[in-house]
């Protein structure tokens, strides 16, 4: 009979800076006795009794860091002389500064009996737990016999024994699992069943047997449920332990690893989730073109919705005034004031073609003001500069220069118109002579506003409401435009501190634009009552000097407008430069 003593692997210490645990020396186990068999027999025994090196090295590291279940015996029955003396190790606290585990009152009173042939249900429940959360293959060597159980379950692999190693064990490492698991781990075998080791291990050696040491009978305890721990690091998660009342048994080979099959489709649409389509967003739509703080749709919208209201406005306005004519004091007052008052004794009668020329040339200077003076106002970088002759160091922009000089043409044309006003005596048709100027121009608004508009004839006089607009444009509008053009251009003097301080030139800044807008509005108004108030007669007052029903003027009228129009597409810096070249010095910077 022979006898092993087996040396408890030591982990790590219990305190900080402590010796490893448990202490040094042999294990608690008892002495491990097992009979010798016939010489015929020896090499199936010796694999039976010795296991291959890497599965006791496994057997023996399974077992040191758990705590075995054990079935305690009765006191009075006897146990053979060959059976396993075991105390069941405590181990680390759960919790931090409890108690070891397992406790004290879960220890068996007495050493528990446990035979090597025939373990009991709850270390054949331990042998299967630990089988599966590790698995390997079992692979008999080349002396067993054909009838060995092997197993086909990959060996798990886990940390390298040294720092920066390969994983142990290293790859393609298969202990055997025949023999070893006779001797070094506990047949997994139901209570009652033979072990499949002992079955392999027997067919191994038909000829010779082995005989048990009797051993007194232990009454079987019921099975209890595996309680399942952490997973390992690296390893799957081990399969969930049967129900408390089913029994434990151990399979005779280890299961196959399942198969990884295509996981089935939903049986419902999915709604909270979309998928792999949630992961891949679109393209951003390109920001849209404004135009100023708007889109276009946005300033299509504005000014249709803009339209409606003033439409509407407009219609309560008119229902509005031509409910007040209709009353009794108001036709009174219309027959007192008709909208215009005669004219002094001497005025004269028509216009001259000087008037018309006159007039001509001011609406082809005014536009081309008021876009020099849009451009002006919005430019950032100028693409060319214009300097004088005199003075290199002086530059402003070609679009500032453009602008001021239309102004010293419309200034000289203004003078002009005005000087030949008085001489020829038309200044009568367009300066007010009577204080009646003001409730004719009431009662004439009145009208208009009404759509019952006045009788024209300016062939012989305007009425109210158009003198004093002719009268604020020509004596009020156009001297407050060339005042402050001309505080804010280069012939101001900048050196005289007194007269920059007695007119600012924020002041002219604040009344420039202002006045400008006004032109803009006269303009428009003025163009849709001639064309309103009978196009053809009117349009032969202005451009054709006679008072008649005709397309002369009109056809005249044509062609100013295209002339007009060809000078605004012309105002650009390709024009403009040759000609600012005639007057000074033209220069990219």
């Amino acid at each position: 009979m022979a006898t092993y003593g087996r040396t408890l692997r030591r982990g790590l210490p219990r305190v900080a800076g402590g010796e490893p645990w448990p202490p040094n020396g042999d294990a608690p186990a008892g002495v491990v006795e097992v009979e010798s068999a016939p010489a015929a027999s020896a090499p199936a025994v010796a694999e039976a009794e010795a296991p291959s090196a890497p599965a006791a090295e496994r057997a023996q590291r399974d077992e040191a860091p758990a705590a075995v279940e054990t079935m305690v015996a009765d006191a009075a029955s006897p146990v053979a002389a060959t059976g396993v003396v075991r105390r069941v190790r405590r181990g680390l606290p759960r919790l931090p500064g409890g108690e070891p585990w397992p406790p004290e009152s879960a220890l068996p009173s007495t050493p528990v009996a446990v035979h090597a042939e025939a373990p009991s249900a709850p270390v054949a429940a331990r042998a299967q737990r630990d089988e599966a959360q590790a698995p390997t293959a079992a692979t008999a060597p080349a002396a067993a016999a054909p009838a060995a159980a092997t197993s086909t379950r990959p060996l798990r692999r886990g940390l390298p024994r040294t720092s920066g190693g390969e994983p142990w064990p290293p790859a393609g490492f298969a202990p055997d699992r025949t023999a070893a698991a006779a001797s070094s781990r506990f047949a997994r075998s139901a209570p009652g069943e033979e072990s499949p080791a002992l079955v392999a291990s027997e067919a191994a050696a038909p000829a010779t047997e082995v005989a048990p040491a009797p051993v007194a009978a232990v009454p079987a305890a019921p099975a209890r449920p595996v309680r399942t721990g952490l997973p390992r690091p690296g390893a799957a998660p081990a399969a969930a332990p049967a129900a408390a009342a089913a029994p434990v048994a151990a399979s005779a080979a280890p299961p196959a690893p399942a198969a990884t099959a295509p996981r089935p489709p939903l049986p419902f649409t999915p709604t909270v989730w979309p998928g792999a389509a949630a992961s891949v967003r679109p393209a951003p739509r390109p920001e849209p073109q404004r135009i100023g703080p708007f889109t276009k749709g946005q300033w299509a919208g504005a000014a249709i919705v803009g339209g409606l209201g003033l439409l509407f406005a407009a219609g309560m306005v008119v229902l509005f005034v031509r409910w007040l004519l209709s009353l009794d004091f108001m036709q009174d007052f219309l027959a007192t004031y008709p909208g215009e008052y005669h004219l002094p004794e001497g005025a004269p009668v028509g216009l001259p073609p000087w008037l018309g020329w006159q007039h001509f040339f001011n609406v082809f200077l005014i536009v081309l003001i008021i876009r020099s003076g849009l451009r002006v106002r919005t430019e950032k970088r100028p693409t060319a500069f214009w300097s004088p002759r005199w003075n290199s160091k002086r530059k402003i922009s070609l679009a500032l220069w453009f602008h001021q000089s239309l102004d010293i043409l419309w200034f000289v044309n203004g003078v002009v118109f005005v000087v030949l006003l008085f001489v020829t005596g038309q200044w009568m048709r367009i300066v007010p002579t009577s204080w009646e100027v003001f409730p004719n121009a009431v009662s004439a608004a009145l009208q208009y506003v009404s759509l019952d508009w006045p009788t024209e004839n300016g062939w012989v006089n305007y009425n109210s409401l158009q003198q004093l607009a002719y009268f604020t444009t020509v004596f009020i509008a156009a001297p407050l435009a060339a005042i402050t053009g001309v505080r804010m251009s280069g012939v101001w003097p900048k050196d005289a501190a007194g007269l920059n301080k007695a007119y600012p030139v924020e002041w002219a800044r604040a009344i420039h634009f202002p006045v400008m807008i006004y032109f803009v509005l006269f303009i428009f108004v003025h163009v849709v009552l001639v064309f309103a108030t009978g196009a053809l007669r009117n349009l032969n007052h202005m451009y054709a000097s006679q008072d008649a029903v005709n397309w002369v003027g009109f056809w005249i009228f044509v062609a100013s407008m295209i002339v007009i129009a060809a000078a605004w597409v012309a105002a650009r810096p390709l024009v403009l430069a040759p000609i600012a070249r005639l007057f000074g010095k033209v220069t990219a910077r």
